[in-house]
């Protein structure tokens, strides 16, 4: 595989559906690290997280939407104005969030949350 950045760029742009989930991974915070050994997993709608760079730094809400084809999560009340005073979900990137909540309502991701804890452990 080429170290060459360009290509790393496409590859990462390219990458089919499954491998992009994986790519929009957010670490998650002490206390999660802590409670479950993991560094970091991807994001998913209705996990709380929390900006760390740009505009939004230090808001905390809910993920509304994730973008995967443009690699963007929209947190809730994350909004930029338009010209037209109209306002629109502004999308950043998830190596810019920091996971304060999961969302474990779906089993499956419950039980893999907690395989993967059982294995680091």
């Amino acid at each position: 595989m080429s170290e060459k950045p360009r290509k790393q760029r496409k590859r990462q742009k390219n990458a089919p559906h499954h491998r992009k989930r994986r790519i929009m991974s957010s670490t998650l915070s002490d206390k999660l690290r802590k409670k479950y050994g993991i560094r970091s997993l991807p994001v998913r709608k209705g996990d709380e997280v929390e900006i760390m760079r740009g505009g939004f730094k230090g808001h905390i809400d809910k993920v509304a939407e994730i973008d995967r084809r443009n690699e963007k999560v929209y947190v809730e009340k994350v909004t930029v104005e338009k010209a037209d005073e109209s306002k629109e979900p502004y999308g950043i990137h998830p190596s810019n969030l920091r996971i304060k909540d999961l969302d474990l309502s779906d089993p499956w991701r419950k039980e893999k949350v907690e395989n993967i804890s059982k294995e680091g452990n």
